[in-house]
């Protein structure tokens, strides 16, 4: 990746955005990040300017986009909670399509050549069979990920009128942080199920309350696939350089390639702190899967794709030492 390139992140200021931005500054780019900061944070955006502003304020985006010569665009702005959606689904309409639709209005202004999504596995809704390909039929069962779905849709037809390159993301569950302490699992509200196993164990929160413990699974509770921050930012850092390489567009999904269930990522924090997790099982969430599992040789063979830390004892020790819980055991891989 050459260092000479403009980049822009929005939501740059979140928990992802804000690894990119540090997997950026060790390539020697200096990012900019586009941000309102409802869910966001200031401090965590060290590694490059911060504007912030509202995605939806297309023409002052597309002003902030032409100032800084910006080539190529990050898109991780959006509102990402499923339960959420199913409770609000005005607001992910209007934040997320409503979003991308200013934001690719503002490239076109803007003249960006390269795009990459942030999208979700939650365009796949209840998979056919496991693990699930870039082919799988996409047919979400939330609003969230129907989102989703029409911003890949708007994506492909947007760069179709002109010489846009783009890379399209499907995230699985993301966890974990940067193994050096810099960055935090941090989400705003606290909805992820590592850091309030992590809570629980630590007496944070008074109990985990677990989603679900009837589904037709091993042990009865969600399987998901889970991918490190720090491996899910190395995939964007390979698709950039794809898109730079070779220029054509590209689908993929980014994950471990693992099924981890809940109560397996309950007995991992538990192993590792010494602690006992105190649970409440509550009835099933609308809009969530049984079990999402990534199938990750496409990214493997056109990116070169390969997780490092993905491992659950790893991803669980990492978000651990960024949230100080104490871990009183090492967990081998």
């Amino acid at each position: 990746m050459t260092s000479q390139r403009s980049i822009c992140l929005t939501g740059g200021a979140g928990y992802i955005g804000s690894h990119a931005c540090l997997a950026l500054a060790a390539r020697g780019v200096s990012p900019l990040t586009v941000d309102d900061l409802s869910t966001g944070s200031e401090d965590a955006v060290n590694w490059g300017p911060l504007v912030g502003l509202d995605i939806r304020e297309t023409d002052r985006l597309a002003t902030v986009l032409k100032k800084h010569s910006v080539d190529t665009v990050l898109h991780f702005a959006a509102s990402a909670y499923v339960g959420e959606s199913v409770e609000n689904p005005q607001k992910y309409y209007d934040n997320n399509v409503g979003g991308m639709l200013s934001l690719l209005n503002a490239c076109k202004a803007a003249n960006v050549k390269t795009f990459v999504l942030s999208s979700s596995c939650a365009t796949y809704g209840v998979p056919e069979r496991v693990p699930v390909t870039e082919s799988s039929l996409q047919n979400p069962i939330n609003p969230y990920g129907r989102t989703k779905l029409i911003c890949e849709q708007m994506l492909h037809d947007y760069a179709s009128q002109s010489d846009m390159a783009y890379s399209i993301l499907r995230y699985f569950n993301v966890a974990g942080a940067d193994p050096s302490g810099a960055l935090t699992e941090r989400h705003d509200p606290e909805t992820h199920l590592i850091p309030l196993t992590l809570f629980a164990a630590a007496g944070r929160i008074p109990k985990l309350t677990l989603f679900g413990g009837d589904y037709d699974t091993s042990d009865g509770s969600c399987v998901r696939d889970y991918v490190h921050v720090s491996d899910l930012v190395h995939g964007h850092m390979l698709a950039l350089e794809y898109l730079e390489d070779f220029g054509g567009s590209l689908i993929a999904n980014l994950g471990s390639g693992q099924g981890v269930s809940n109560f397996e990522i309950i007995d991992m924090v538990e192993r590792l702190t010494g602690r006992q997790v105190p649970v409440e099982i509550a009835p099933r969430r609308l809009g969530d899967p049984p079990e999402l599992i990534a199938d990750i040789s496409h990214a493997r063979q056109r990116l070169g794709f390969q997780p490092q830390r993905s491992d659950l004892g790893t991803i669980v020790a990492d978000a651990a030492h960024s949230f100080g819980v104490e871990a009183v055991h090492a967990i081998s891989a």
